[in-house]
This record gives C-alpha cells, structure tokens and sequence, in this order.
C-alpha cells in the first residue's frame, strides 16, 4: 500500500472523529495527516519530512485558529455537546473518596469523577459540574 493512501485513511479517520467531538484538534491533526499525504507523493522516500509537515501544519492551524475556535465558543447560542452531561444520572465504577478521584460511567462514557462525599462502587449519581476531564458528582437523592 503507498504510503499516501495511509496519511489519508490516517486524516480521514481523524476528521470524522472530529465530527463527533466537535473540538477542532482532530480537524487540525487530520489536516496535518492529509498535508503528510501530500508530501507523500512528492517524497515518497522521506517519512521524517512527511511526519514533520503533518506536525507543522497542525500545530499551525492551532495556533493561528485558536482566537477563532474561542470566538466561537464564546457566541451567544454555542453550546457544546459535552456540557449535556450536567444533571445526568450515573454509575460510580470506582469508588470515590473526598480527596480523590474515582471513575463514573454516565451514558456509555468513563468520566473521573470528584465529590463531596465517599461514594461507593455501585451508587447511582448525578453529574452536578463538569471540568474539562472531570466531573463532579453528588448521590442520587443527594442533591
């Protein structure tokens, strides 16, 4: 198989995981693997170049769509997908202890949870806030 063929199903792959997270990282990574792909055809025989435009190009894009991605963000009406999950119910998978993190399973994702209070393998939650990779949940009953 060429190597062309790989940073494309490599970028294309990525872009539509991007459509699912909606968090323009992965649009960027796979802009950069479909730019790799390109150079791929030019230089067939230099995968360090190709690698280093993939990266050049996706680091690029983050940092000059960065103040757009905030923008955008930051719009009346935006709302992203993932802040649904506050007021959830949920399932502790791991214990959680004041103090540390467990794991809550809420939908079909594995989120590190914190609380106010241990709570125990088993017990049904609610999602009360959400971090950027954590939430924050309280018992069922507890709110």
């Amino acid at each position: 198989m060429d190597v062309w063929v790989i940073w494309a199903i490599i970028g294309v792959v990525l872009i539509i995981a991007e459509m699912m997270t909606l968090t323009f990282y992965l649009l960027w990574l796979g802009i950069g693997a479909l730019a790799a792909g390109l150079t791929s055809i030019l230089l067939p025989d230099s995968v360090v170049i190709q690698v280093l435009v993939g990266a050049i190009v996706a680091i690029l894009l983050t940092i000059f769509t960065k103040p757009l991605t905030r923008k955008v963000r930051h719009s009346k009406g935006f709302k992203d997908a993932a802040d649904d999950i506050i007021g959830k119910q949920g399932e502790v998978i791991q214990t959680i202890e004041v103090g540390t993190l467990g794991i809550v399973k809420v939908g079909g994702e594995m989120w590190s949870a914190t609380a106010a209070e241990n709570i125990e393998q088993g017990e049904k939650v609610i999602v009360v806030s959400k971090g950027s990779t954590l939430i924050e949940v309280t018992k069922m009953g507890g709110i």
